[in-house]
């Protein structure tokens, strides 16, 4: 077991208030913390929330900044068993968030027909997603111009997180973002996510055929370089064949940093419909 001990008290907390659960799950360069707002809407709409860490998560910015080696090595399997542990713990199925590589993991988990609805927020590409755009790969280049990075925890420079990231906003709010959520994250899932293609042995893939999936709504930013429309749609369009509803949202003129911005009440509360529609 990797859960927390705040983590299991936030489990508990949820079993016990009897509202339906909604579990957040982040990506690479966040913390869990970055899901605060939202966590604090949709309680107000309602639902019990929690917002797992990956596995060795430090508890702020703070400390993730003072000891950045602590994320090396996290490895996309190892992330999604202990989310899979926390969905395992609540007496209902939840509703699941991710966001990229959180949004790869949330469809990892539906896959297993755990999930009640899950949302998909520019996730990052599973097995069987071919589309790679240029702006992807520019978007990686920061881990994948040195092998040794799969190993290691990598930090993005500033200009790196204003392209991946930021680049559908003011260069001042852009680095408001970067002082405020950015720290270093494991270069082993960027890896991974380029060879699952190769790789029939990959972790990186989800069961997109599971009748018990439950409903899917995939969300794309529209000016996203990291994960593209063309990403975004690949997936759906692997998804849409599932039984269950399916659903393809594109938000326009937004970028990887929809969930944390400026507008992420937009993208949370497109996300809450779909959840209060389809839970």
């Amino acid at each position: 077991m990797t859960l927390t001990e705040s983590e299991l008290a936030e489990i508990g907390r949820a079993n016990v208030s009897g509202r339906k659960p909604v579990v957040f799950v982040h990506g690479l360069w966040l913390l869990s913390s970055s899901w605060q707002r939202w966590r604090d809407l949709y309680e107000q709409a309602g639902y019990a929330t929690i917002a797992p860490g990956w596995p060795d998560d430090p508890d702020s910015i703070e400390a993730a900044r003072a000891e950045p080696e602590i994320f090396a090595h996290k490895m996309v399997g190892q992330v999604t068993e202990h989310y899979l542990d926390a969905v395992n713990r609540l007496d209902r199925k939840p509703a699941l968030v991710g966001h990229s590589f959180g949004g790869l993991i949330a469809q990892q988990i539906a896959g297993h027909g755990v999930a009640a609805v899950t949302v998909a927020i520019d996730a990052a590409p599973f097995r069987g997603v071919l589309p790679v755009p240029l702006s992807s790969l520019k978007s990686s280049y920061a881990v994948l111009h040195n092998p040794a990075n799969k190993g290691r925890a990598v930090t993005l420079s500033f200009d790196q997180f204003q392209y991946g990231w930021a680049n559908a906003l003011p260069a001042d709010e852009a680095r408001q973002l970067y002082e405020e959520f950015h720290v270093a994250a494991s270069g082993a899932p960027i890896f991974q996510v380029v060879a699952a293609n190769l790789n029939p042995f990959t972790e990186i893939k989800v069961d997109t055929d599971n009748p018990e999936r439950g409903p899917l709504l995939v969300i794309s930013g529209g000016a996203d370089h990291t994960i593209p429309t063309a990403v975004s749609r690949a997936a759906y369009d692997r998804q849409k064949h599932n039984p269950g509803i399916t659903e393809f949202t594109e938000i326009p003129e937004r970028g990887h940093s929809l969930t944390i911005d400026h507008g992420w009440g937009e993208v949370a509360q497109t996300a809450l419909d779909f959840i209060n529609t389809h839970s």
